[in-house]
């Protein structure tokens, strides 16, 4: 990103957001890491900060409004504009420029895709398309995938379209029973699933002389890993982690259970325990041995583990940190019935499975796993892919934040991260 344009997106912004923002920019990342800049979005996220910007909020309305409705063109246009993540959708394998399974939709509903791989991350997307959104204008998107807390601000502010339950009978039946009521989204009114995301422990097992490292305590106290550590760069998913290893329900904490994560931390960089915070550029020095253990997302350790059987993760008996990457309708959107048809399309198993073994990120859909069993075996059988009953009974959220909380918690893990 050119730096006027930079200067442009962030001004404004407190300046632990805008050195955040402009390291992992320059450090020539942003456009690779799934998830690169998730945690420095959070400080924009009030109503308040908005305003400051120079963005007025939008009015706090329902989904049916007319403050976000628009008149729908999907009976007259048949196409949905789509932005999606970078190699977030399964391609042809043998023409990787097509998606089989966004084609397969085509063929079977003669609607037309366009399809960007526009969201980079979720503070970038969101400047995109707030003051189109503030405005009351068409975004010139009719669905997009952004993670769960972003969904939640969006939703907040009167961003999101409610989706019609007649259009998505197919989502509302086979969504699985874990995703069904997040706290930002009570009963999917919004927004339904593309992939869930783990947050585990891993190591490389050469680095570590076939030692196993289990826990974020010995990530944080065994000296024989000093200096070659490594946590998440996002707040959520680091601060979650550490207080489930501290007992703490990451969906309940408090302040004062904050603040005790945050100097457990601190006394990891100030003793050197920790070698750096990072986004997901920590596999390839995972797989290097030039750091020993990290926190690291499950959908990164497929890949790795592909290329290098050294690698090993560990799901921490206290548990792990998940969340969901969602599919919206914004306001305003041209073609929302054509958006919801793509929805209710991917919530058939058939096609969840093909997504699942293109992209290796967890699935929302009941009996996929069947499906997947017969497509790509070796997927089903892999518990980042498909959690077993066990791992899953694991699985923690961390819960939404008030507009105060998102700016304190953020500030002071900012400071800790050194951003």
């Amino acid at each position: 990103m050119a730096f006027k344009a930079f200067n442009e997106l962030t001004d404004g912004l407190p300046e632990p957001v805008r050195r955040a923002w402009e390291r992992s920019l320059t450090s020539g990342r942003a456009a690779i890491g799934r998830r690169t800049l998730l945690r420095a979005a959070a400080l924009t996220t009030g109503a308040g900060t908005l305003a400051a910007c120079g963005i007025p909020a939008a009015p706090r309305v329902s989904g049916d409004s007319s403050a976000n409705a628009a008149e729908d063109h999907s009976a007259g246009e048949k196409e949905v504009v789509f932005s999606n993540w970078p190699l977030y959708v399964d391609t042809d394998e043998k023409d990787k420029q097509k998606h089989g399974t966004l084609d397969a939709f085509t063929a079977a509903t003669g609607i037309t895709v366009k399809y960007t791989e526009d969201v980079n991350d979720n503070v970038e997307f969101f400047g995109k398309i707030k003051p189109q959104l503030a405005s009351g204008q068409d975004t010139g998107r009719d669905l997009v995938v952004l993670t769960d807390w972003m969904c939640g601000r969006l939703i907040r502010l009167g961003w999101a379209q409610k989706l019609d339950p007649a259009n998505v009978t197919t989502a509302i039946t086979n969504v699985d029973a874990r995703f069904r009521a997040p706290d930002w989204d009570p009963g999917r009114l919004y927004t339904y699933p593309w992939a869930g995301i783990q947050v585990v422990v891993a190591y490389n097992k050469k680095a570590t002389k076939g030692k196993e490292v289990t826990s974020v305590s010995q990530l944080l106290d065994d000296p024989e890993l000093k200096g070659r550590v490594t946590f998440l760069s996002e707040m959520r998913d680091t601060i979650g982690m550490v207080l489930l290893d501290m007992g703490k329900d990451p969906a309940k904490f408090t302040a004062d259970d904050y603040a005790a994560a945050i100097a457990r931390l601190q006394k990891g960089v100030d003793n050197k325990q920790i070698r750096r915070f990072t986004g997901n550029d920590y596999g390839q020095e995972l797989s290097s041995g030039d750091i020993a253990a990290c926190v690291a997302w499950g959908g990164d350790l497929i890949q790795l583990r592909a290329d290098n059987p050294d690698i090993e993760f560990v799901v921490p008996e206290k548990g792990y940190i998940a969340s969901t990457d969602n599919l919206l309708v914004p306001a305003r959107a041209r073609h929302k019935a054509n958006a919801e048809k793509l929805i209710d399309f991917y919530y058939q198993p058939k096609i969840a499975a093909q997504l699942v073994a293109g992209i290796g990120y967890v699935s929302a859909v009941t009996g996929m796993k069947e499906e997947l069993a017969t497509l790509a075996p070796d997927s089903a059988a892999n518990p980042l892919v498909v959690p077993t009953p066990e791992m899953a009974t694991k699985a923690h959220v961390f819960r939404t934040l008030t507009e105060s909380e998102e700016s304190g918690f953020e500030e002071k893990f900012s400071k800790l991260i050194g951003a």
